[in-house]
């Protein structure tokens, strides 16, 4: 594929270290479902005060307590309010009626499980872990490394499955850490660079050129790429580019597209090249022969420095 023939990437492969995107879109408690801090409930009673009504939705804190407010929350004049954290729904609804009927004749209380804290744990941004695991709250972890986001979807609702019912979750990437290309420049005898690019899907040889802002003074002209698998004579693929075609005239022939593991090698420049390998066998000469003049010279001053005086005196 080339710049005015691409073809998409493969499947996309779930690796370290990725960011996954995981949404939760139906998670259904088992039952019995103990509560926790910070779900939510929807309290309705009836047989109250009118002056001071029990409706509407009401968090449990974070300490453990449902505080409905006015005079519920308090016994023989002390606050006291209902301890919810780990009791059920029908032994909070029990305890509520208990207590109302210090205040009022006949109560009835209706309490609906509104929403539930673990969503906030499950669903948001998750790393893919080196291991290749991703950590959901206080629900475990889940290998999802080699999978497509398919797989991984059903992977969660399996794993979930043994606190919710039917539970059902949305997974997109949120970083596509794990594909990348590479762009490898010759050093000329200074050391090669190697530049590690994201992926994204859409690059050809001359928008990795671009990521790179051009060639440095010691690369030539000469690239091509190297993708990695067996071709059909049994080696890895090696494609040519011809820069000057595609910078000068727009031809597209060789102006490839990019595909995850590839490797943009840019060669270096022979002369530049040559001239650093002569540099390293000539400069130690040169600063041997520096230093050897510069002990020379430095004893024929102190000699005839020496002379001097003894003619002056």
């Amino acid at each position: 594929p080339h710049e005015l023939s691409k073809a998409t990437t493969p499947v996309y492969i779930i690796e370290p270290p990725d960011v996954l995107t995981i949404s939760a879109v139906s998670l259904v408690p088992k039952h019995p479902y103990h509560l926790h801090p910070l779900d939510t409930l929807v309290v309705q009673a009836t047989g109250v005060p009118p002056e001071a009504p029990i409706t509407g939705e009401h968090v449990i804190g974070l300490d453990g307590n449902l505080v409905l407010g006015f005079e519920y929350d308090y016994l023989d004049g002390q606050f006291q309010p209902i301890r919810a954290a780990g009791k059920t729904i029908d032994e909070i609804r029990k305890e509520l009626e208990e207590r109302l009927q210090l205040v009022a004749r006949e109560p009835r209380v209706w309490i609906t499980l509104a929403s539930i804290a673990s969503q906030q744990e499950i669903a948001g941004e998750h790393l893919v872990a080196p291991d290749g695991r991703v950590t959901l709250g206080g629900y475990g972890r889940v290998c999802l490394t080699g999978m497509t986001i398919d797989e991984a979807k059903t992977a969660i609702e399996a794993h979930l499955s043994q606190y919710f019912e039917n539970p059902q979750v949305g997974v997109d990437v949120f970083g596509y850490n794990s594909k990348v290309y590479y762009i490898i420049t010759q050093g000329a005898g200074l050391g090669d660079q190697v530049f590690r690019l994201p992926i994204k899907g859409n690059e050809t040889a001359l928008d990795a050129v671009g990521e790179m802002q051009g060639f440095s003074s010691n690369s030539s002209l000469r690239m091509w790429i190297a993708r990695p698998g067996f071709n059909s004579q049994g080696g890895d693929q090696i494609m040519p580019i011809d820069w000057l075609g595609i910078s000068q005239r727009a031809d597209v022939t060789t102006n490839y597209q990019l595909m995850p593991g590839d490797r943009l090698y840019v060669a270096e420049d022979k002369l530049v090249a040559i001239d650093t390998a002569l540099a390293k066998i000539i400069s130690p000469i040169e600063r041997l022969l520096g230093v050897t003049l510069l002990g020379t010279q430095t004893a024929n001053r102190i000699t005839t420095y020496g002379q001097a005086n003894q003619g002056f005196f």
